[in-house]
């Protein structure tokens, strides 16, 4: 007999502490575009700025004087409380999108939100080529905060110490602990960002400034375009994305930080210390260097034959820039959405499709199915087949290489199918909600549905701001799910179900 006992006020309080930090994160960078509205005069901005992040500081400030609690973290509370934070995060920083007016309604402007925390990198905002900075550059500091991880962001600065956030950071879908310590895992994490983010947007305003914009715009492009590119969120300044700069030194800055995003951040801290041979042998690497390979093969053969490009130079900047933004999640667009559906055949798009699914790195800022999870299914069917082909006495053992050398076990292997196939169910919930408004071919709702359930941003064109609530309000679910990889829901599920129907005893 075992007996499920429904959650204590002690509980509740302990998860709305947790949940106020969260808050009270969001609320003090709604202060950084408040500083950059006021410093411009961009009053109506700052309003929204001072009110969301007044908001957001309010309900952390209630919420720590009447929770407050040194109750340790389970790991039931931790995924309850990441499930919820991925939920109130988007709600609390949609409060300044809204007041902005450049949303049709509230559901529109949480779906920028969530599109943003989950670095989806789809937007529906009205008028996007004249919004003013400060709102531009909110946009882009969420897709950071949400590549790098809501609770690693706020958590790791507010939270008492390691030992309490270790629960939270697993439960953030982090699959790797980069340093044995979660604080000093973050402190990297931090820092390879913070240099990063100084070479990137050095290298993107020296190419910016030769492509003829003055240092002003070649600041404020840089940076947002680094905040969208590393966080592989793809959000643009300008609605025509990365067809704005008609660069090829752009395209190839942002594409290596496309790469490095897709990176888990332990490889990041493998080419930090000189060891490249580990990168190398790593699973996921290996993984997606296979398929992107083969997926462009895929796609250089459908474009050639459609006749879409008639040079080399086209095929590398149009098809392989695609698939580096698909890969790694990112969503910058270096075609018009149209191009796939009109232009490109049925080769070309699977491939990107293809892409979509597979995503970047377990631990990096990348969405996707994951590399990892990809591999290991692989080498789990490898294993099978091996397994009925050898005689009955013989010893199968099949390992992998994820920073060590490590044994294929049943329960790595089912975890990695299970997640695998969930992914492919909110695939084919966005799929069929987009065909039953009956206004979409298959091939448009099979790339948006793929594309908003791993979290990648590019669009065939039917994201837009008039898109039906309905279907907002299915792909605000897809890319939640796929940003917390669904284990963190399904315990929040559980948890509610618990907490309605008290105890229960089987």
């Amino acid at each position: 007999m075992s007996t499920v006992l429904r959650p204590d006020i002690g509980d509740l309080k302990l998860i709305g502490y947790y949940l106020g930090k969260v808050l009270l994160g969001l609320g003090l960078l709604q202060l950084v575009p408040l500083a950059v509205a006021l410093a411009l005069g961009e009053w109506n901005s700052a309003t929204a700025f001072a009110i969301g992040a007044a908001l957001a500081i309010l309900v952390w400030a209630l919420s720590d004087a009447v929770l407050a609690t040194r109750r340790a973290l389970s790991w039931a509370h931790g995924m309850v409380i990441v499930a919820l934070a991925w939920l109130i995060g988007p709600v609390f920083a949609a409060v300044p999108l809204l007041l902005s007016g450049r949303f049709t309604d509230p559901l529109h402007a949480l779906f920028e939100a969530m599109s943003a925390l989950t670095t989806t990198g789809m937007s529906v905002i009205h008028d996007l080529d004249h919004t003013p900075l400060s709102e531009d550059l909110f946009r882009h500091l969420l897709q950071l905060v949400g590549g790098l991880g809501i609770i690693i962001v706020v958590l790791s600065v507010f939270a008492a110490g390691g030992a309490r956030i270790t629960t939270l950071y697993i439960s953030e879908a982090r699959d790797e602990r980069v340093l044995p310590n979660i604080i000093r895992t973050a402190r990297f994490i931090f820092t390879v960002t913070s240099t990063l983010f100084v070479v990137g947007t050095t290298a993107l305003f020296v190419a910016l400034v030769a492509t003829g914009f003055t240092p002003g715009r070649a600041v404020h492009h840089g940076v947002n375009l680094f905040f969208a590119s590393f966080a592989t969120g793809g959000f643009s300044v300008m609605q025509s994305s990365i067809i704005y700069y008609h660069s090829a030194s752009v395209e190839l800055i942002v594409g290596l930080l496309m790469v490095a995003g897709a990176l888990s951040f332990g490889l990041h801290l493998a080419l930090w210390r000189g060891e490249p041979r580990k990168v190398l042998r790593h699973l996921e690497t290996r993984t997606l260097l296979t398929t992107s390979t083969l997926l462009f093969a895929l796609m250089a053969v459908g474009l050639v034959r459609v006749g879409a490009y008639d040079s080399v130079e086209a095929l590398l900047r149009k098809g392989l820039f695609t698939l580096v933004s698909a890969a790694s999640s990112t969503g910058h667009q270096v075609n018009v959405g149209d191009t796939y559906l009109f232009e490109w055949g049925l080769l070309a798009p699977a491939a990107v499709v293809g892409a979509m699914a597979i995503g970047g790195m377990a631990s990096s800022t990348a969405g996707g199915i994951k590399a990892m999870r990809v591999g290991l299914t692989v080498k789990s069917l490898v294993h099978d087949l091996r397994r009925i082909l050898l005689p009955e006495s013989a010893l199968v053992v099949t390992t992998y290489h994820a920073g060590k050398r490590r044994v294929l076990r049943d329960e790595t292997a089912r975890a990695a199918t299970t997640v695998l196939l969930l992914f492919v169910a909110s695939y084919l919930l966005g799929l069929v909600t987009a065909l039953a408004y009956g206004e979409l071919d298959l091939t448009q709702a099979i790339f948006e549905a793929v594309s908003v359930g791993s979290n990648i941003g590019l669009s065939i064109g039917v994201v837009d701001p008039g898109m039906p609530d309905g279907l907002t309000a299915v792909y605000i679910l897809q890319m939640w799910l796929g940003r917390l990889e669904f284990i963190a829901v399904f315990v929040l599920l559980g948890y509610l179900l618990t907490l309605g129907r008290g105890r229960v005893r089987t």
